[in-house]
């Protein structure tokens, strides 16, 4: 009977249903669309991050870089004492960027903390070369590009790349990074935000071998090719494998083995950065807390605290998903609540000599007021059927569309004293700092969206049905004679 009457109703008064559904099925259309929304811009963000310090790390530790002495620029020097005018000369300096060095088993003792899955070390360096013709005298090179002479007129500034001219001098100024990678231990770090295309990565055997993996874009201006070899202050290193970022800058030009790199800096058993995974993602402020706690003079960045660095429409469109959007879900789905409830309960008004003459016949106020409920939630599941049908087509269109966002690497996302606390380490930072990233976006829909959505459907029609239900109950079979009068 139950049924019976329930399809007869619903049939019978299609439009008053299809209103009702109409009103869930925008709210929890737009719960939909703004969930897609949010969880595409997280993937968004994700892949900045990612770009930045390699899959799979949730922190970094350093030590900021120290400030320079009194006296001291802290910037490197080129002296160049030609014999004869006109000699090609040639010389570079290898530095480490951005940060203090650490000791090497740092990496053993992060490992030993509480909360880590796995860690593993990197020594970010900095290469700058100058090639070129000299008059006789001493030049020198800073970090800044610029060059002078002693005793003679000064060079031309500018930026540590190029052609620099002047003071009867020529030459070539050439800036590029490096990053030393455990080859032992590649599931971790930066080099995993890049996918070797050509060729072949590292072989855990060449912990000490004069190989290199080339970025793909380095290759490209620099015409590199496999087989070919790169010279790094007087050493070979045959190119292996390009490497070709997933999104956004490479982590560093070039990449060699571990122990390479700490020979051509003259740090033996050194590292700038530590990259941790944690055991379990909810407890990264407690891992963080416990690593800044056990081994002093360090610094601990999450992947948390380097998001904040990042500006631009992607982060302005999040903020406003995050909170304008979420709020606005909510509003709306109180007000479709509301209304379906309202509406519910004024039909039920519009029935009384239906339900009146229903209890004088003998049924109770409780069968009434399943009647209605059972009413209401079908007008709830169908509300709920057509928000996540429209739902789903607005997520779609979002992902179809792929509207480009650009996300905005801050300075404070740079290495050294100035970041935010020694900023998050390794190389793809303090590269990437300041420069602006497209990012597509994207609405993927979860399982637990959708999951969402029906729950909200029957918290819906539940609503509505209560509305409903208590005007019904309060209905009694001298209603029925009322209206008929």
């Amino acid at each position: 009977m139950f049924f019976t009457y329930l399809r007869r109703e619903l049939r019978r008064r299609r439009k008053a249903a299809l209103v009702v559904a109409s009103g869930l099925a925008l709210g929890i259309a737009l719960v939909i669309v703004v969930n897609s929304v949010s969880s595409g811009m997280n993937q968004a963000q994700d892949k900045v991050l990612q770009s930045l310090y390699g899959l799979g790390t949730d922190m970094t530790v350093t030590k900021a870089a120290a400030a320079p002495k009194s006296g001291e620029t802290g910037r490197p020097r080129f002296e160049f004492g030609a014999k004869d005018d006109g000699e090609e000369q040639s010389s570079d300096r290898v530095m480490v960027q951005g940060f203090q060095t650490l000791a090497s088993s740092t990496v053993t003792k992060v490992a030993g903390q509480k909360g880590v899955a796995d860690s593993v070390g990197g020594l970010s360096l900095q290469v700058m070369k100058v090639n070129g013709q000299f008059k006789r005298g001493q030049f020198k090179q800073d970090q800044s590009g610029g060059a002078t002479r002693q005793g003679g007129p000064g060079g031309s500034g500018g930026q540590p790349q190029g052609r620099v001219e002047g003071g009867g001098a020529s030459f070539d100024v050439n800036s590029y990074s490096v990053y030393g990678t455990d080859v032992a231990k590649q599931g971790l770090g930066p080099l995993t935000s890049s996918k070797v295309t050509k060729g072949r990565t590292f072989k855990t055997s060449e912990t000490d071998a004069k190989v290199a993996v080339a970025d793909a874009s380095y290759a490209k201006e620099k015409k590199l090719a496999l087989g070919d070899s790169v010279k790094i202050k007087g050493v070979k290193y045959k190119v292996i494998g390009i490497a070709t970022p997933d999104s956004g800058d490479a982590a560093a030009n070039l990449y060699v083995p571990l122990k390479q790199a700490q020979t051509l800096a003259d740090a033996k058993s050194k590292i700038t950065t530590v990259y941790v995974k944690a055991t379990d993602s909810q407890q990264i402020s407690a891992v963080k807390a416990t690593i800044q706690k056990n081994i002093s003079g360090t610094t601990v960045t999450t992947s948390a605290d380097l998001a904040d660095t990042v500006s631009g429409s992607l982060s302005t469109a999040s903020n406003l998903a995050s909170n304008v959007g979420k709020w606005l879900s909510i509003a709306v789905l109180v007000a479709a609540f509301l209304v379906a409830g309202l509406l519910t309960s004024s039909a039920v008004s519009r029935r009384v000599r239906e339900f009146g003459t229903l209890k004088a016949l003998g049924w109770k106020s409780g069968r009434v007021t399943r009647q209605v409920i059972g009413e209401a939630v079908v007008n709830g599941l169908v509300g709920g059927a057509l928000g996540i049908a429209v739902g789903l087509a607005g997520a779609y269109a979002v992902t179809a569309i792929s509207p480009t966002l650009t996300a905005q690497l801050g300075s404070g996302a740079g290495g050294g004293a100035g970041g935010i606390g020694g900023g998050m380490g390794g190389p793809g930072v303090r590269q990437s700092a300041g420069k602006t990233l497209d990012i597509a976006l994207s609405a993927p829909v979860s399982a637990t969206t959708i999951t969402l959505a029906v729950g909200l459907a029957v918290a819906g029609g539940l609503i509505a049905g209560a509305f409903g239900g208590w005007r019904a109950s309060r209905l009694r079979p001298a209603d029925a004679l009322r209206r008929v009068e």
